[in-house]
């Protein structure tokens, strides 16, 4: 009897266990983890439902009339603007990183500034400049006494190669900003063991800074080749048709919500296949310091020549890409003051600060509520939901529209649906059609950030604290209240901060998602400029550059202390 006794204890054991990691499981940290991530893949879904699932067969005809167009255009826009990126983002990274040169530390942080100007922003200021009644094709008329066009040939500005050349110059920093802190985190060791070996500093680049650096630079490219998908205003304003374009184009042109999620299906399963080869590219790569030698980096002293061809390299993109831009639109402002700082604008920007406020608000308090529950949960069902939630950034904005106002839309006919039936009202639209769906939208989009920022800053701080909080008595909230977000809160306003700038800067979204007669900055930027009209336009479109310089600016200064053994300043009393 004892030993059958002690049988059945021991076959029981694992069912008790396993009911008490399930109980243990369900507790409000995971279920609200659960729920949000539900919500927030809700449009993705709701756009892959009814693109396999259409009512009219509109895509055999968008097959074989617009979609090869689309996919090739694409295409060349995807490799011209990651060739780009990846020339200038790489080569300046690895300039002011390990070279001497004249103005080094200045363009360490302005090589950032570009990322400040939208790229349809600096399409119509470029346009203004270069199309045919512009002041560069006038002034060579007036030089060479040309009288038409066609005696002589200019670059046309709005044309594909027009469109890569106006992205290259605003998303390399994305590039430019890895790759450095990329080069800034190399050991000592490495490069001075290829310079024992005789390589130059040039050989040395190419065989041992740019292999440790490739993880971050494939993640650099990811991001540029997801921002150009993302791109709307740029490629509507020079007539490139891509696939973002076709998305608006069929759903409020052509009204024809199924064509539109189609489109939208076959360009998030293309942005699903740009994830799964950069995680591929990172597969089982890792690369560790075997040293503790953070000594300052090798500084190569360039000579001759080669310290002015550095400064032209550098000088290039933050001329053309930041200040030609700036310059334009200050003057423009300057010129067209009374009519372009008028009340409508302040109302406008007002909208824009609402907007993108809500939506860092909402995204920060989210992504640390999750960031938080992955930590306290560390299973990897719960992980991997989290993480698939917060990919909307991965997803171009057009795509995320659609989403969100047919998901919203048939909430708000369930409810008006259920109050007509019992109660005899008409509630109408209460989340579509209003602000609650762009900052919906803006939430779904940019949680990632905030995700991402928070989670890489709880990360470093040790598990032994939770520990030692709980054996003081705190539950898991007031240990997040009183010991992590004090000590992440730097990450924190961070993550507000992008959230903030990447919302004012958001077009395609906002202008399938915001009500009726609403206006931002970048709606009232893209209506006017559109309408060959950037003078009017151009203070709200200053406005919105202003807003991106500050986090510029930060992150600038944190690659700058980012590598370990920078120099910290203590002062003695």
């Amino acid at each position: 009897m004892g030993g059958r006794h002690s049988e059945v204890t021991v076959s029981m054991s694992p069912t008790s266990a396993s009911k008490r990691e399930v109980w243990s499981w369900i507790n409000g940290w995971n279920i609200g983890a659960v729920i949000i991530s539900a919500i927030v893949i809700l449009p993705i879904a709701t756009v892959i439902f009814i693109g396999l699932t259409p009512n009219d067969d509109i895509w055999s005809h968008l097959a074989s009339t617009v979609l090869p167009l689309y996919i090739a255009t694409t295409l060349q826009l995807m490799i011209g603007v990651g060739l780009g990126t990846l020339v200038i983002g790489v080569g300046t990274a690895w300039l002011v990183s390990m070279c001497r040169f004249p103005g080094k530390r200045i363009f360490e942080w302005a090589l950032l500034l570009p990322l400040a100007v939208p790229a349809y922003v600096i399409a119509y200021v470029y346009t203004d400049i270069l199309e045919f009644a512009g002041p560069i094709q006038s002034l060579l008329r007036e030089t060479f006494g040309w009288t038409s066009k066609k005696a002589y040939w200019f670059p046309e500005i709005r044309s594909l190669g027009g469109a890569i050349s106006m992205m290259t110059l605003v998303l390399y920093p994305y590039v430019y900003l890895l790759s450095r802190a990329a080069f800034m985190e190399q050991s000592v060791c490495v490069l001075e063991a290829s310079r024992v070996l005789g390589r130059s500093p040039l050989r040395s680049f190419f065989s041992v800074a740019l292999p440790l650096a490739r993880p971050a630079i494939v993640i650099g490219i990811s991001l540029v080749l997801m921002e150009t998908l993302n791109d709307f205003g740029t490629v509507d304003f020079f007539a490139v048709s891509t696939f973002t374009l076709g998305i608006y184009d069929v759903w409020l042109n052509m009204n024809n919500v199924a064509g539109a999620a189609q489109l939208a299906t076959a360009l998030l399963a293309f942005v699903m296949f740009l994830v799964l080869v950069e995680r591929f590219a990172r597969h089982k790569q890792r690369f560790h310091n075997m040293t503790a030698k953070y000594t300052d980096l090798p500084r190569y002293e360039l000579q001759g020549s080669k310290r002015y061809l550095a400064t032209i390299c550098c000088a290039f993109p933050v001329v053309f890409g930041f200040i030609i831009p700036a310059g334009v639109l200050t003057g423009f402002a300057v010129l067209h003051f009374e009519s372009a700082a008028n009340a409508d604008v302040f109302r406008f920007a007002g909208n824009s600060v609402i907007l993108s406020g809500l939506a860092a608000i909402f995204a920060v308090a989210i992504g640390t509520f999750m960031a938080y529950a992955v930590r306290l949960g560390r299973g990897r069902l719960l992980g991997a939901l989290v993480r698939f939630a917060s990919m909307g950034y991965a997803v171009p904005g057009s795509v995320l529209a659609v989403g969100v106002l047919v998901s919203l839309g048939a909430l708000d006919n369930g409810i008006d649906g259920f109050m007509r039936k019992n109660i005899g009202i008409s509630t109408g639209l209460l989340f579509s059609g209003t602000i609650v769906a762009v900052t919906f939208g803006y939430l779904v989009r940019f949680l990632a950030l905030a995700f991402g920022t928070v989670e890489a800053s709880l990360g470093k701080i040790t598990p032994s604290m939770d520990g030692a909080a709980r054996s003081l008595g705190h539950n898991p909230l007031s240990t997040l209240r009183r010991i992590h977000l004090p000590l992440i809160r730097g990450s924190v306003l961070a993550a507000a901060i992008l959230v903030f700038v990447d919302s004012m800067k958001e077009l395609p979204m906002t202008v399938i998602l915001r009500p009726f007669n609403f206006q931002t900055l970048a709606t009232y930027v893209h209506q006017f400029a559109s309408d060959e009209q950037l003078g009017e336009a151009s203070f709200a479109a200053l406005a919105i550059v202003c807003f991106g310089i500050l986090p510029v600016i930060i992150l600038s200064f944190a690659i700058t202390r980012s590598r370990p053994g920078f120099p910290i300043e203590v002062k003695v009393p």
